[in-house]
């Protein structure tokens, strides 16, 4: 029987053996995600788990969204990697303290909400690169270290792997079939670890990685110089790491959005990772975000509330505590298994449905997006780019759309009316509508269906009005909206403006 109970959103119900199951699957693929990220970065092992742990609870309970995993990600363990080298460990731990300072002022002012501005097809570039990058992370599972260098595995070892994978990968697929009252992923990796236990079969385990086992994390004041030129050192790698985050961050919950069809909050969610991160720099985490991949496990699972991501993080406590010597015999080839399908599930192949629809510029936006994801694993980056060349094509499309209509009335007045926005992009091709020297004496250029926006526009104004005025000829603006106005006059730009007492401009 389906239990139910409201866990800290009051609004939601929550089925506890889903939730529950959930958290199992996504502990067990968070570990060894976790270890490999520590290690890359030349952190110890444990530091990595430690922030899974941190990072996953107090997001899970007061993160922006249900169904979110947070932990010791690598887009914002890369980050640290010069620091490390550079200055040590505890320069690291002041910085993730200091990057999650930053995140909470980015919440506290609400400027979570700029999400909004990243586009669809940046949007399935990034998901189709991450989940391109996803797959191939896993391939370094498939090699092993000889004398300090990685090899690929082969002969048995190889096939055992491969065919271990295969075996995963299938349970996944045709588990749901039977029933989908167990994740078909916790129940492959629950499959694959009794069938290496019982045969005694050679394969690579979490063992492999890092050794798991270790206490409670403990509060620690990082070692160095609190001064003025620590704080410099430091804030480069804060900034970063903390925009890293949040990028990846507020696309997972844009992303989670859209699987679930339900709203999260972005700023409470910068809350809740900034919170996180100055937890990790005091407690021995190495810090982190939202962890995608884990993210899409717990949600084809079946998780839609906060409790799975708390069972996945005290599932990891309690392994560092109790539960190593376990978990460190679990094949790899479990997970790996796992995150292909994640990585199958995460491609946006719907994409490639509509790729002959989609505008040309879209289409390198995407891609563009995706390649920058793929070969320098820079999230942030790589959206940033994305909605700058965005940007840029509508600002193009836009000024091209700026005309007008002349006309002469009865009064030997020549009127100028104006279609299109008028900004930088389109200031040129407004000057270039007017004719002043063979204009009569009289000009109305009519602002109904346009607006000036920005100060390209007003200097373009400006200009048009004292062309025509060295040739003694007056010019006045109509229908002008109020802010229109107020961008003349904070900019000192005096022009003649033609009042129209029924002109009114619809409220936002």
């Amino acid at each position: 029987m389906k239990q139910y109970f409201n866990l800290f959103d009051f609004t939601q119900k929550v089925n506890y053996k889903t939730e529950i199951l959930a958290g199992l699957t996504v502990a067990m693929t968070m570990i060894p995600e976790s270890l490999s990220f520590a290690i890359l970065a030349g952190f110890p092992p444990l530091v990595g788990l430690y922030a899974a742990f941190i990072m996953g609870l107090i997001t899970a309970i007061f993160g922006g969204r249900p169904g979110m995993v947070s932990g010791g990600a690598g887009a914002t363990v890369i980050v640290l990697i010069a620091l490390m080298n550079s200055h040590g460990l505890e320069y690291v731990f002041a910085a993730v303290a200091l990057a999650g300072v930053l995140q909470i002022i980015v919440g506290f002012f609400k400027w979570g909400k700029f999400i909004r501005l990243v586009p669809q097809p940046v949007m399935y570039g990034f998901v189709n690169g991450l989940a391109v990058v996803i797959f191939m992370s896993q391939l370094k599972q498939f090699k092993s270290v000889v004398n300090g260098e990685a090899v690929w595995l082969s002969g048995s070892p190889m096939f055992i792997m491969l065919g271990l994978v295969a075996l995963t990968i299938a349970i996944v697929i045709l588990f749901p079939k039977v029933t989908k009252a167990i994740p078909a992923s916790l129940v492959a990796i629950i499959v694959i670890f009794g069938l290496v236990l019982v045969l005694g079969i050679q394969t690579k385990t979490v063992a492999d990685i890092a050794s798991i086992s270790g206490g409670f994390p403990s509060f620690h004041l990082p070692n160095i110089n609190w001064d003025l030129k620590t704080l410099q050192l430091i804030f480069p790698y804060s900034l970063i790491m903390a925009s890293v985050g949040l990028t990846e961050g507020l696309l997972t919950l844009n992303l989670v959005d859209e699987l679930t069809g339900t709203k999260g909050n972005g700023n409470r969610e910068c809350i809740a990772q900034g919170s996180a991160n100055i937890v990790n720099g005091f407690f021995f985490g190495m810090g982190g975000c939202p962890m995608i991949a884990q993210t899409l496990v717990n949600i084809s699972a079946g998780s839609r509330a906060r409790l799975s991501g708390i069972i996945a993080s005290l599932t990891i406590l309690i392994i560092i505590l109790f539960g190593a010597p376990v978990i460190e015999k679990l094949p790899m080839a479990a997970l790996v298994g796992v995150m292909f399908m994640v990585a199958i599930g995460t491609f946006e192949w719907a994409s490639f449905r509509i790729i002959n629809k989609m505008p040309k510029h879209d289409i390198f936006v995407g891609i563009i997006v995706a390649v920058i994801t793929v070969f320098m694993h820079n999230l942030a980056l790589a959206v940033l780019i994305g909605v700058i060349i965005s940007a840029l094509v509508f600002a193009w499309e836009s000024a091209k759309r700026i005309r007008s209509r002349k006309y002469i009335d009865d009064n030997g007045v020549k009127h100028y009316e104006i279609f299109g926005p008028l900004f930088f992009g389109s200031a040129m091709a407004f000057t270039e509508k007017f004719d002043v020297n063979d204009d009569p004496n009289e000009i109305i250029i009519d602002f109904k269906e346009s607006k000036i926006v920005d100060m390209s526009a007003i200097d373009a104004v400006n200009k048009i009005t004292e062309r025509y005025a060295k040739v003694n000829k007056k010019v006045r603006l109509y229908h002008l909206s109020d802010d229109c106005r107020l961008l003349l006059k904070n900019a000192n730009v005096i022009v003649d403006i033609l009042e129209d007492p029924t002109y009114k401009i619809a409220a936002d």
